[in-house]
């Protein structure tokens, strides 16, 4: 009986151990919950996060072995580096005076982040028609869905099965709408979860936005997963982003979680775009009574207290969760349609803002 390609690789693992270590990998239980999903393996591996740099080696090694694997077309591999409490990671080398230069990615001319401070304000809905908003104004645009634990892109968009690549290395995005798209949800199954450490998390954005072939874009929108954690830090770190634009209902509840992205990005020093109130008001298709049924202008008067840009309302529209659910985005299936025409105009007074924005090189973050 032969071996499946995750037992063929975990028999490879057992015979690699830590150097200084007599115990093999597997055995020491260093060794993640293994993923395997056409070709691709995905693991990490923890270590001491004194040693995390000195075993930067070792990962590549390890990495290189798994892809010898029969089968395997692709490994992603990642330290997970435990710091024990009162500890402070080491920063990194650096000339004194000098301020670290982020790599773009090549031919993308803007990369902009749509953020929420919490899940369940249409933030990846808004990201989609948004970058649709924009490709109907006459840019070049792709779109990433960052959200690698709950990837909802390839659904909105209709959009699935596993992407091409060129040479086995690098990934070809799919298309559809006039947008290039990439997203975890084409690697893996709709329903498996996603039980992934920071460092993988950080992995598996790298190889999206660097490994990509994106071609020439005027704009890369980042549909980011909701809150403040790795895959802000992550973007922050990686690329010199132009900006980001939070989007948020306009209840108490959601604005102090949007209050806290927006002071997310300026504190990394990533300018805010602006500010989108999702959810505005409800029309009753039937009577054209208006509700605000989760209030109403709380994002707009946030933004005038927090300087930052107000982009507009966007109503809470059953035809807007329909399409959605269908793949069928208003922007692109109802171009002529009054919600449409909002989300090409919250595009235009974005693209405005970003066309007068100087495009800062993002810092290097360290985390105590």
């Amino acid at each position: 009986m032969s071996l499946s390609i995750k037992d063929q690789v975990v028999a490879t693992l057992r015979q690699l151990a830590l150097p200084g270590s007599q115990q093999d990998i597997v055995s020491a239980g260093i060794v993640s919950d293994i993923y395997v999903n056409d070709g691709r393996v995905m693991f990490s591996l923890s270590v001491p996060s004194e040693r995390a740099r000195e075993l930067e080696g070792f990962r590549a090694e390890v990495e290189r072995r798994v892809k010898a694997v029969p089968g395997v077309d692709k490994a992603m591999i990642a330290l997970t580096a435990e710091v024990k409490q009162g500890a402070k990671p080491a920063p990194a080398p650096q000339q004194r005076g000098t301020v670290p230069q982020k790599a773009g990615v090549p031919g993308v001319k803007s990369i902009i982040a749509v953020a929420s401070g919490k899940g369940g304000v249409g933030k990846s809905t808004t990201a989609v028609n948004l970058a649709l908003g924009l490709s109907a104004n006459g840019l070049k645009v792709g779109i990433l869905d960052a959200d690698i634990y709950g990837p909802s892109i390839p659904r909105l968009l209709k959009l699935s099965g596993n992407p091409e690549t060129i040479d086995g290395k690098i990934l070809v995005p799919k298309e559809n709408y006039g947008l290039k798209v990439m997203s975890i949800g084409f690697l893996v199954d709709e329903d498996v979860p996603m039980i992934w450490r920071g460092p993988m998390v950080v992995s598996a954005l790298t190889q999206m936005l660097r490994e990509c072939a994106w071609g020439d874009l005027d704009v890369l929108i980042v549909d980011m997963p909701p809150g403040t954690g790795d895959a802000q830090l992550t973007m922050a770190q990686q690329v010199p982003l132009t900006g980001a634009v939070i989007v948020s209902t306009p209840q108490d509840l959601a604005l102090i979680d949007a209050r806290r992205g927006v002071a997310m990005f300026q504190k990394v020093e990533v300018p805010v775009l602006g500010l989108v109130e999702n959810m505005s008001y409800f029309l009753c298709p039937h009577c054209g009574g208006r509700s605000d049924i989760f209030s109403h202008g709380g994002a707009r008067h946030d933004a005038e207290r927090l300087g930052v840009p107000f982009l507009g309302e966007i109503p809470l529209e059953l035809k807007i969760r329909e399409t959605s659910d269908a793949g069928l985005p208003i922007v692109a299936t109802d171009p002529e349609s009054a919600l449409a025409k909002t989300y090409r105009k919250l595009a235009a007074d974005l693209w405005s803002t970003v066309t007068g924005t100087t495009r800062r090189a993002a810092p290097r973050i360290v985390i105590d």
